[in-house]
């Protein structure tokens, strides 16, 4: 196993309607919202976690497997193999092996003992895009809005428990970066078929939180053309 290249995606995020992205700071402040963003410590600026990607492209690619089924919830894992119903299932296997090649084994699975080696993908935190940034300085836009929300008495019809969620508004451009390290023959098989597959399937689903609200929805803007078109023209399906 050898490091022979690390393709490089990247491009724009733009959100297609509001996003929110917890901060988890549940503390409460008088005129205050219920449930923050995440904010850069010095900027106070709104960004998207690598994580926050990561975690949701991964978990669209294992509901889509149909390896879900066998690891109740959890994360798809190296003992996920070994599992009845997918030990003697080819094509299981392969999908479990390809997730777990791109995005890596839990830390109690051994690198030794699985031999897939380390995770090939690296999502880095997304933050606003400059020339989107700019034209929201010069025209005054909010970086945040607090969007309210209560819940349906269903026999009074009305409406109770107010609360104050933040979310970053629609329009909103952020740069993304996502780099893929070229390990094994295959490899770049991984980059080019199933990882594009998770972006797609995020595009196609929500990300972050309160998505069944019409929260989270994105488009993916590359800043190579023919990645772009190729991107437009995927069936995930």
């Amino acid at each position: 196993m050898k490091l022979s290249a690390i393709k490089i995606l990247e491009g724009k995020i733009i959100l297609k309607s509001g996003l929110h992205i917890g901060s988890g700071n549940m503390e409460m402040h008088i005129g205050g919202t219920d449930s923050p963003v995440i904010k850069h410590p010095h900027t106070l600026e709104p960004y998207i976690p690598g994580s926050s990607l990561k975690g949701k492209v991964r978990s669209l690619l294992e509901m889509e497997s149909g390896l879900m089924i066998y690891t109740n919830g959890d994360v798809v894992s190296s003992g996920t193999l070994q599992k009845n119903g997918v030990k003697d299932n080819a094509d299981l296997q392969t999908r479990c092996i390809e997730i777990l090649k791109i995005f890596g084994s839990s830390g109690a699975d051994k690198e030794d003992e699985t031999g897939l080696g380390p995770t090939r993908v690296s999502f880095a935190d997304c933050y606003l895009d400059d020339e989107w940034k700019k034209r929201a300085k010069d025209n005054r836009w909010l970086l945040t809005e607090e969007k309210s929300e209560n819940v349906i008495n269903r026999i009074k019809g009305t409406a109770e428990h107010p609360r104050f969620i933040e979310r970053i508004p629609e329009g909103t451009k952020f740069k993304f970066l996502v780099t893929f390290k070229i390990l094994q023959d295959g490899d770049g098989n991984l980059f080019d078929t199933v990882l594009l597959k998770g972006l797609k399937l995020l595009e196609m689903d929500v990300l972050g939180g309160s998505g069944s609200r019409g929260y989270g929805r994105i488009v993916f803007e590359f800043a190579d053309q023919t990645m772009n078109k190729t991107f437009k023209n995927l069936n995930p399906f």
